[in-house]
């Protein structure tokens, strides 16, 4: 269609748009020009996105892309030659990239998008993009099981994350309830698949998160293709589970391909009725365990009372315990024998002693100045006292003083008898 002739401005027109004014428009046709003109300068960007709408015509296929994780089309025109370098026919829903070329229509003032390039993305290559992300995630310690925080031992509430009104909820609710009567539930029924998945999980996630009341979060879902699994492996969503404080269990229920879901999670259940059955504990088997305890605790109960009960009838035939007057009639017949053997002891060390007090006082008699006396000598001291000796020492008329053994009494001193002194002879006075 063959475009209107570029007309030429008028002198005085403004030369930029902020040059504008009313008394100094543009004519329509120069802004539709410069429009033209500034959306052609932009180079062709390769984006991803999901086909939702295809029509073709002719030589020509109108498409609708819309965003992978957000609500946002846009319209794509390809040509024949586009889609038929494609080796299959392309379809609705069909994850693609494509070149875009944005194209302004000078007539009719629209902005449509030409698609230059179109190619679609097979399920190797978002395998490759999941696999690149795991090992980039992984090289964050994202995964490492050292950081991974334990499950309550009995969790009160559950906050569940699930599609709405799914069988994945129903699992986890009546298994869990069957299991344990009394846990409660927190539910948060959003999109599991889909472009708003993404968002919708991470905002409940954040929610459960933040209530205090809640033990342990669950994202369930039913299984699934791998397409509407890629939710589960968003990085958006894989860093808000490992940053949740509250230890979160993934419960997809897909086996062949694990979403990166499982690998942050504290805790990967197979299935949604695998999660029910790891959180709470079975009220039926816990009564038998606590059964069984009781059981085992009598036992050994009665077994320790039974060998303290033996233990004390021994100790009670013991003779101490059967006659405790023995014991004290023993030591009493004890202390009276040692007694007994101690004065003994006593009195034969005291006549020993007296006999030889007597032998000695018998010895002192015998050689006593006294005995020499009464067998007839006599004692002969001059005034001051002293024993006379020596012939010598006696002059004639000195006063003496004669002792017998029956006293003494005064005497005067004689001539002696020999002309020189002698030696002194055995006498009395020696003995004395």
């Amino acid at each position: 269609m063959a475009e209107t002739p570029e007309r030429k401005p008028n002198p005085a027109t403004a030369t930029t748009a902020a040059e504008t004014s009313p008394d100094n428009p543009w004519p329509l046709q120069l802004l539709s020009q410069k429009l033209k003109a500034h959306i052609e300068k932009a180079p062709p960007a390769w984006v991803e996105a999901q086909v939702i709408e295809l029509n073709k015509r002719a030589n020509v296929s109108y498409l609708t892309l819309r965003d992978i994780d957000a609500e946002v089309s846009l319209s794509v025109t390809l040509w024949g030659s586009v889609l038929s370098r494609l080796e299959a026919p392309l379809e609705r829903g069909t994850r693609v990239v494509a070149q875009l070329k944005p194209d302004f229509w000078l007539k009719t003032g629209r902005l449509s998008m030409q698609g230059q390039d179109i190619r679609p993305v097979g399920l190797g290559d978002l395998l490759a993009r999941i696999e690149k992300l795991r090992q980039a995630l992984a090289a964050e310690g994202l995964f490492d099981a050292r950081r991974k925080k334990p499950l309550p031992l009995l969790p009160h509430r559950i906050g569940l994350v699930t599609g709405r009104n799914s069988d994945a909820m129903k699992d986890v609710v009546r298994n869990a309830s069957l299991r344990w009567p009394a846990v409660e539930f927190e539910i948060r029924e959003v999109a599991v698949q889909g472009v708003n998945a993404v968002a919708a999980v991470t905002a409940a996630l954040a929610e459960l998160d933040a209530d205090p009341r809640i033990d342990v979060i669950v994202i369930a879902r039913g299984g699934g293709s791998l397409e509407d699994l890629l939710p589960f492996s968003h990085e958006l969503l894989v860093r808000a589970v490992a940053d949740a404080q509250t230890p979160v269990v993934s419960a997809i229920g897909h086996e062949a391909d694990r979403p990166l879901l499982d690998e942050v999670a504290d805790l990967r259940a197979s299935t949604p009725t695998d999660a029910a059955k790891r959180i709470v504990p079975d009220v039926g088997e816990e009564l038998r365990r606590v059964d069984a305890a009781r059981q085992q605790l009598n036992r050994r109960i009665h077994d320790l009372l039974g060998r303290e009960s033996e233990r004390l009838a021994y100790l009670r035939t013991r003779p101490v315990l059967a006659n405790p007057q023995l014991m004290l009639s023993t030591k009493y017949d004890d202390v009276a024998a040692f007694r007994a053997r101690a004065l003994t002891a006593v009195r034969t060390q005291v006549g020993r002693h007296v006999d030889r007090l007597s032998h000695l006082r018998a010895q002192v008699r015998a050689l006593s100045p006294q005995k020499t006396l009464d067998r007839g000598y006599a004692v002969v001291q001059l005034e001051d006292s002293s024993i006379v000796r020596d012939p010598a020492q006696v002059v004639h008329g000195m006063p003496l003083r004669i002792r017998v053994a029956g006293g003494d009494f005064a005497a005067t001193g004689a001539e002696s008898a020999f002309a020189s002194p002698t030696p002194p002879s055995t006498t009395a006075k020696e003995n004395a």
